[in-house]
């Protein structure tokens, strides 16, 4: 590769701190490599004293390979390594922590579920409401902050701090420590015993670290102190590519690095060696559009390449339809299955689509885990309300419907496998206002026992009052109420197709072993499919052909974004 004028001023920086402001396809892992070597080679530092940080382990593993073919070795004394990689070395050292200190991810999951019990935080969606507690645990250790500082927003500030100590807690108890806990362990260590962080700020005197802009506050803060007192830190990130503020990452850190070290360089890689100048030009338009960035403006070597194509429909189905046709009509043209990607915003609301390929016999492979919806306890509420206006007698099917709107029936009704409403009316005899109720539920499941899939999915919801039932769960579990309704909307599309409920029950069961297939193929690197990833999942991958699908108002940008940080971060997305 022949090197450009920045990326020589990069690869030539000895000693204090620098920041390279990379863009996509810019060359920054040939950089920092290349600057590795010119450390060793042309300024003598000892290969053990430098220290190269990558965001994730296949990052680090793919920076070490070029590193060493570009020495002509076989190993290398220099650190190459994630931050939570680097920081359990610290840790290891100090405490003689081992692999078997690390909790699993299943064990997170069954401690924080008994913690919610503990605490009556069951919730129908138990499932999300744990990933949603530790998510926000995570965010609080990974921000280095005061846990009074924190203000929660799955449940009560009060509650929520009795949930992270409980947490803490019992992990300490097991002789346990989480990923975010390597930072909290690692930053407390080196805060309080100056000796041993003098020990490690001499064996690491030189710091690269890539993928600046993802950084939280308290890998910063940690970094901030190894690299003391020469502050050899050699920066590389882009902040148009901070895409991670949801996990904790802050690109605020990246733009005020500046202001920390008054001393420090900047060099821009401004040329993009992978993309056309149609795509490099309109994503310099957009981005041009984010006030709190570096003012820079990226160009493309290659050329113009192929106009960008917008297309606008009417229906989703319209969209999916043109998806399916536009795919094979390049297939036949020769481009590969396996050469085309379809991005999406979030996995929700990628039925339809899915649905639409698996009937062209397209080929396809998620990058993601795609969540079944059919399986989302909203979708089950649904789905048992149609199996019991279908006949079904289940005491469980009538026990998850029954006070969904309320409806103030008791349990103790239900006392047999099988359910008799005579019974229940028997039990309420004296009570006027529930056999009113029982007759009201009579007449709503005759109804519905004579309609389509997409009418019944309304009805429940309008009709019925399910959607009552919902603004209150919304409520009580302090999370919005679209993103419930969301869940209704995608169903309710998805059925749009189907007359009848055995036909729409038929498909759920193909799809459900779709998605096992799909589960299956993503282990298999070479075969010759469609890519479907989110944009965030996307990040760092190429194609020849991208579909973009969903470019609207409320999916991208999402419909959460409301304050000027997210409008932003959204920008950087797209």
């Amino acid at each position: 590769m022949q090197i450009n004028q920045a990326q020589q001023q990069a690869v030539q920086h000895k000693d204090g701190p620098m920041i390279v402001l990379a863009g996509p396809g810019s060359g920054k892992t040939f950089v920092i490599t290349e600057r590795t070597r010119n450390l060793i080679q042309n300024y003598h530092i000892p290969e053990n004293q430098i220290l190269v940080i990558t965001f994730t382990k296949a990052a680090a593993r793919e920076m070490k390979y070029r590193f060493l073919k570009r020495m002509g070795q076989d190993r290398t004394g220099v650190s190459f390594g994630t931050f939570h990689a680097i920081f359990f070395t610290i840790l290891k050292y100090a405490y003689h922590f081992n692999a078997k200190n690390i909790v699993r991810e299943e064990d997170r999951v069954r401690i924080i579920k008994e913690i919610m019990h503990h605490f009556r935080l069951e919730n129908e969606d138990e499932k999300d409401m744990a990933a949603d507690l530790l998510s926000e645990i995570s965010l609080v250790k990974g921000s280095n902050m005061d846990l009074s500082n924190y203000y929660s927003i799955h449940c009560s500030d009060e509650i929520f701090r009795k949930v992270y100590d409980t947490y803490n807690s019992r992990l300490r108890q097991a002789n346990l420590l989480d990923f975010d806990d390597m930072l909290v362990y690692c930053y407390e260590l080196l805060s309080e015993r100056p000796d041993i962080l003098k020990l490690w700020q001499n064996k690491f005197q030189y710091i690269l670290i890539d993928e600046f802009q993802d950084i939280n506050k308290i890998q910063y803060d940690i970094i901030r102190m190894l690299a003391a007192p020469q502050n050899n830190m050699f920066i590389v990130g882009d902040d148009d590519q901070s895409i991670y503020r949801f996990r904790g990452a802050r690109p605020e850190i990246m733009l005020k690095f500046p202001e920390d070290y008054p001393q420090s360089k900047k060099i821009v890689l401004d040329k993009n060696y992978r993309s056309t100048s149609q795509i490099v030009e309109s994503a310099n338009r957009l981005i041009g559009h984010n006030e709190n960035r570096f003012n820079k403006s990226v160009s493309a070597v290659r050329g113009a390449g192929q106009e960008i194509v917008v297309r606008e429909f009417m229906t989703l189905k319209e969209e999916n339809q043109m998806l399916a046709d536009e795919i094979l009509l390049l297939h036949k043209k020769s481009i590969r299955f396996s050469e085309m990607a379809i991005l999406v915003r979030t996995n929700l609301g990628s039925g339809a689509l899915l649905h639409k390929l698996m009937e062209y016999n397209i080929p396809f492979r998620m990058r993601d885990s795609l969540p079944n919806i059919y399986e989302h306890w909203i979708a089950l509420d649904i789905i048992t309300y149609i199996k019991i206006a279908m006949g079904s007698k289940e005491r469980s099917h009538y026990l998850r419907i029954i006070n969904r709107p309320k409806r103030y029936i008791s349990r103790e009704c239900f006392d047999t496998s099988e359910v008799n409403l005579d019974f229940i009316r028997d039990y309420y005899e004296d009570k006027n206002w529930m056999l009113e109720r029982l007759d009201q539920l009579e007449y709503d499941l005759a109804l519905l026992a004579d309609m389509s899939p997409y009418a019944a999915i309304n009805y429940i919801r309008k009709g019925i009052g399910y959607e009552e039932y919902l603004k209150e769960y919304a409520e009580m579990r302090r999370i919005k109420m679209d993103e419930l309704l969301d869940i209704l909307d995608e169903l309710q599309e998805n059925a749009k197709e189907f007359k009848t409920y055995a036909e729409w029950f038929s498909y759920m069961e193909e799809y459900k072993e779709e998605l096992k297939r799909q589960a299956v193929e993503s282990r298999e690197k070479n075969t010759d499919s469609v890519t479907i990833a989110t944009m965030h999942s996307s990040k760092g991958l190429e194609f020849n052909v991208v579909f973009i699908v969903d470019a609207n108002e409320g999916i991208t940008p999402h419909k959460k974004a409301v304050l000027p940080p997210d409008v932003e971060e959204e920008r950087r997305l797209f």
